[in-house]
């Protein structure tokens, strides 16, 4: 956002999150298949019943403390579809308003992951020239922090 704002207090804020997020994955994949990877964090190994046929993909332990009311998973869940601008800007404006974070969208070949999250999105490239490309095309819309935070 504009002068490191994190939300969008406005429709027309918004509409400029999404440009933003719709113009980094057009350019990392217009005209190819992606998988929109979306989280489910639980205290249950199990997936609930009512996510289990939504494209679960698998689970995994990430807090393996010792008292089972800590114990943390993450559900995976998959979805395959054409990239097409704005296909998934439901979900792009949750991340943005903070209701829904974790999810990665990716090339079928996993060589190119956008990860959006409200404030920004951090975008994870096959080589350093391919990052640096993308990161000059968008200067104007980094962190003027020293460290880019």
């Amino acid at each position: 956002m504009p002068d490191a704002k994190r939300y969008a207090e406005d429709e027309s804020e918004c509409t400029v999150v999404l440009e933003r997020y719709n113009t980094v994955l057009d350019e990392l994949f217009a005209g190819a298949d992606v998988y929109v990877i979306t989280p489910l964090w639980t205290t249950e190994a199990e997936v609930p019943r009512s996510q289990a046929v939504t494209g679960y993909w698998q689970s995994l332990l990430v807090e393996d403390d010792p008292d089972p009311a800590f114990r943390t998973y993450c559900h995976l869940f998959v979805a395959r579809r054409p990239w097409r601008r704005g296909c998934i800007d439901d979900l792009l404006r949750d991340i943005a308003d903070d209701k829904v974070a974790g999810v990665l969208i990716t090339g079928t070949r996993l060589l190119r992951i956008h990860h959006p999250y409200d404030g920004g999105a951090d975008v994870f490239l096959a080589t350093s020239e391919e990052r640096d490309r993308v990161r000059d095309r968008h200067a104007d819309w980094l962190s003027r922090h020293p460290l880019g935070l």
